[in-house]
């Protein structure tokens, strides 16, 4: 059930052009509110996200989908995720495999994560499909070299 996970990453693709973002999602909201009067402890309120509407934090992308429509977007989830830390690892995973930011057909333009070693204690590294997107390709061997020239 989807109570049991508390986000998970996606692919939205603009179906004009075929062009990715890929992007996480939480399902909940937490908001933390002062104490009530006369007692010491914030009050912490839970309530769900956007998660059904959402198309991405992407200015690019939300621009786009106001302009032309939902319906020239395809929305997939990718993983569904238990823990704050592998949600996150998931979204750069799927980035860094996918080559978001190398490639003119992802609308990604940044990739970043702070994740800590214990909060992905529960991924199983043989569970990952390093090339399960048919569009996923190394960067080319020219692109390489003229980066690894670059720094002699």
């Amino acid at each position: 059930m989807i109570e049991d996970y508390i986000g998970y990453v996606y692919c939205i693709t603009d179906l004009r052009n075929n062009k990715k973002y890929i992007g996480k999602k939480l399902f909940t909201s937490t908001r933390r509110l002062a104490p009530l009067k006369g007692k010491s402890r914030k009050r912490i309120v839970k309530k769900e996200s956007d998660w059904q509407e959402y198309y991405g934090s992407s200015e690019e992308v939300k621009l786009l989908v106001e302009e032309l429509g939902p319906s020239n977007f395809k929305r997939e989830i990718l993983h569904l995720c238990k823990g704050k830390g592998e949600l996150s690892y998931m979204e750069l995973f799927e980035q860094i495999k996918r080559n978001a930011l190398l490639r003119d057909d992802y609308y990604n333009g940044i990739c970043q994560a702070k994740i800590h070693r214990s909060h992905v204690k529960n991924i199983n590294p043989d569970d990952l499909d390093f090339c399960s997107d048919q569009n996923a390709s190394a960067p080319s061997q020219s692109r390489r070299q003229s980066s690894d020239s670059e720094g002699k």
